[in-house]
């Protein structure tokens, strides 16, 4: 039996058949988004960097001078050297602690050598060395007049000053009594004037500025004892001279 030819018949101009064509963007455009995004992250960020808060990059900055010690000279300060570092301002008071007690020491000194511990009290605190001395030693009473002889404790507190550099609050006291004159209508006025007859003098012998002092008058409001009686009332009366390390705040 014969076999049939197979024959192929081919359709001039029709291309073969195409895979259908894939849903969605194309894959380029995917990459293409994420990098523009990655770019627009990058320069926000940066614009971000450039708007700092001008208040907190100074407070960052004193943060880091303070952590790394670094100190600047303050040409205006007149007392005492100025230092941004906790370091150098423990150094300083530690100084200023140490010369307050040679001070102590020096005032005891002269109160044993002159026998004049009737006249001249001594005692410190952690901002100064305090001088108490009665009114009666200094001044007669009911007035503002320095008396001659008074004139060696009075040389102390002056000489004081000119060698060693501090502050000096002379204070005036009174008792609770109203004065009895026509000069000082107060125990306020009669306080101040007292304070101040002592500043003048010690201006006048140690010639240091006068910057360096304050004079205060309180009246009877700080008594020491009591004003029960005529000798408590003699320990209220007097004058004290409270020495200070400088400091920019004077």
């Amino acid at each position: 039996m014969a076999k049939k030819k197979e024959e192929i018949i081919y359709v001039v101009g029709k291309p073969p058949s195409e895979p259908p064509p894939e849903e969605g963007l194309p894959p380029w455009m995917a990459t293409f988004a994420d990098m523009v995004t990655l770019l627009l992250c990058f320069f926000v960020l940066l614009l971000s960097f450039s708007n700092q808060d001008i208040a907190n990059f100074e407070s960052m900055k004193g943060s880091m001078r303070e952590a790394f010690g670094v100190q600047f000279e303050d040409k205006g300060a007149k007392n005492m050297a100025f230092s941004s570092s906790p370091y150098a301002e423990s150094s300083v008071k530690a100084k200023a602690k140490k010369d307050l007690k040679a001070l102590e020491v020096d005032i005891r000194a002269f109160i044993t050598a002159g026998k004049v511990q009737k006249l001249m009290a001594v005692n410190s605190d952690q901002q100064g060395v305090l001088v108490r001395v009665p009114s009666r030693a200094i001044f007669k009473p009911g007035t503002a007049d320095i008396n001659p002889q008074s004139a060696h404790l009075l040389d102390k507190v002056a000489s004081i000053m000119k060698k060693k550099k501090f502050n000096l609050v002379v204070r005036g006291h009174t008792d609770d009594r109203a004065t009895n004159n026509n000069i000082y209508s107060s125990n306020w006025e009669l306080s101040a004037a007292r304070a101040a007859s002592c500043l003048r003098y010690i201006l006048k012998k140690s010639g240091v500025s006068s910057h360096r002092m304050k004079a205060v008058g309180y009246a009877g409001t700080k008594p020491l004892v009591p004003n029960t009686s005529n000798r408590n009332r003699a320990i209220n009366r007097r004058v004290e001279f409270y020495y200070q390390p400088p400091s920019d705040k004077w």
